[in-house]
């Protein structure tokens, strides 16, 4: 799970002419069919270096960042990205958090492993903390941060702590999108309510006013 992938496979001598070949259909879907909504995402990117070449090798396949509202995001699922998350924001246009490889680099558990199955936890409060600084750390640089991964799917309450970190998007399989929707609705709405009661405190306006303004529109 951690051998030749990712970044470090589009940058080797063995897998060139492959790479060569998805940004020629990456470049015809964009420039040829004309969806330009087409974003790039750059896998298990270890460090900023490697970035820079990976876009590198980019522009000379005629896909260069930034040109026709072109953005190269990368997947924020190692330690490296989390701890160096100010320097990769230098490199890339946004993060997409992976946290089913961020967590089991951040537990060295093999998620693959049936035998560690039971250690394999996002709720694990490392995760969580990496989760939260990596939130932090994109939007210190003005960036975009997502999530995919499983846990907001099978935990909907993960939903809900990812919205209280302010994050920009959540991917979620499809039978368990209305379930979180209506976590992620809760969560927003308990945000607004507690920034609502916190300029209340500087006027004269009291908790209970703003709790009953609230409580009137949303039975509207």
């Amino acid at each position: 799970m951690i051998g030749l992938r990712g970044a470090s496979r589009y940058l080797s001598p063995e897998f060139k002419d492959a790479f060569e070949l998805e940004c020629e259909a990456l470049s015809y879907v964009r420039n040829m069919m004309g969806l330009k909504n087409v974003q790039l995402m750059v896998p298990f990117c270890r460090t900023p270096e490697e970035g820079k070449e990976v876009i590198k090798i980019l522009n000379e396949n005629g896909l260069e960042k930034g040109k026709d509202g072109l953005k190269v995001w990368v997947m924020c699922e190692l330690p490296s990205n989390v701890f160096a998350i100010d320097e990769f924001a230098k490199v890339f246009d946004g993060f997409s958090i992976g946290s089913n490889d961020l967590t089991q680099l951040v537990l060295g558990v093999d998620r693959d492993s049936g035998l560690l199955a039971k250690l394999f936890d996002e709720d694990n409060t490392a995760v969580k903390s990496a989760i939260a600084q990596a939130i932090k750390g994109a939007h210190r640089n003005g960036l975009e941060v997502g999530l995919c991964g499983q846990a907001p799917s099978d935990k909907p309450e993960f939903a809900a702590f990812l919205v209280d970190l302010g994050i920009d998007s959540i991917s979620l399989t499809p039978d368990s999108v209305f379930q979180a929707l209506n976590i992620v609705s809760q969560a927003e709405m308990k945000e607004s309510l507690t920034k609502e009661i916190s300029a209340a405190m500087s006027s004269d306006k009291t908790k209970q006013e703003v709790v009953d303004s609230k409580e009137t529109k949303i039975g509207a």
